[in-house]
């Protein structure tokens, strides 16, 4: 399989998150993806069937295992398009869903591509589910922010949501991997979406992503987009509202994610990013 190589939600390849993407893996059965997946190493790559009638079926494997969605590896995969068939919508049929993207170019010939979640949803995080979780992070419940109370959100994928109190806390990413890997899989998260509430619209956020192999993720469009529905969902953010999310900067590699939050209690949140190969 022809793999390319790009990093989503960035215009400097030493930024971002890093995607593989195979546009055409036609033919390609579960090990051929996970062989390759583990092969490139990048916390996910998205492997595309392209079907008769225009729409692309894409899975998404991490070097461990399959995840039912992926944001920067969609926001990769639609500027890889773009770059060999040209910029415009695309209909995505993913294990999660139907998820549409459309790519565009800027004056300075940087291809940003904006994808629509599926309609998300939030459910309570068990007082037994946070205490472990808590104590798996080195966290103790004095480090959240009681503003942003915590809930496990969807958007294509589950994702705890845990909100510090202040940027230090954030900042100092420590956990116990395999208690955290364990409690993980256990539950079907697929990151951990740690995040620092800057202001009213704009966010500090960080991943953890053991079930992928990896410490963390430098920018997660699947978590941007569980965290855009539940801030509507809890009434945090008066709708409609565009949020600004900063991620990878303390890992050393900064990426950002614009999130699009419509009033409705049932529709999708946009995620939109620019991508460049590497």
């Amino acid at each position: 399989m022809d793999v390319l190589r790009y990093v989503a939600f960035t215009t400097d390849p030493a930024g971002g998150n890093p995607a593989g993407v195979v546009l055409d893996a036609t033919g390609a059965d579960d090990a051929d993806m996970l062989a390759t997946a583990a092969e490139v190493g990048y916390s996910e790559t998205a492997f595309v069937v392209p079907g008769d009638d225009g729409t692309l079926s894409v899975r998404y494997f991490s070097p461990l295992a399959e995840v039912t969605f992926c944001g920067h590896a969609t926001i990769a995969t639609a500027v890889a398009h773009a770059d060999r068939h040209g910029p415009g919508p695309l209909i995505l049929h993913t294990r999660a869903g139907v998820v549409p993207v459309t790519s565009t170019v800027a004056e300075d010939g940087t291809i940003s591509a904006t994808l629509v979640s599926v309609a998300p949803r939030t459910e309570p995080l068990a007082e037994a589910d946070l205490a472990e979780l808590l104590s798996a992070l080195r966290w103790s419940a004095g480090d959240l922010d009681p503003a942003l109370p915590p809930r496990v959100a969807y958007a294509g994928a589950w994702h705890p949501v845990l909100a510090a109190a202040d940027r230090g806390r954030l900042a100092d990413l420590d956990y116990d991997m395999p208690a955290l890997t364990a409690l993980m899989a256990r539950r079907g998260w697929t990151t951990i979406d740690l995040v620092r509430r800057e202001s009213p619209t704009v966010f500090h956020a960080r991943n953890p992503f053991p079930p992928g192999g990896v410490v963390e993720d430098p920018a997660t469009g699947a978590a941007a987009a569980a965290l855009g529905g539940y801030l509507r969902e809890l009434g945090l953010v008066p709708v409609p509202a565009t949020l600004t999310i900063r991620q990878g900067e303390d890992m050393g590699r900064p990426s950002l994610l614009t999130v699009s939050v419509p009033s409705g209690s049932d529709t999708g949140i946009a995620v939109t990013g620019a991508a460049v190969p590497v």
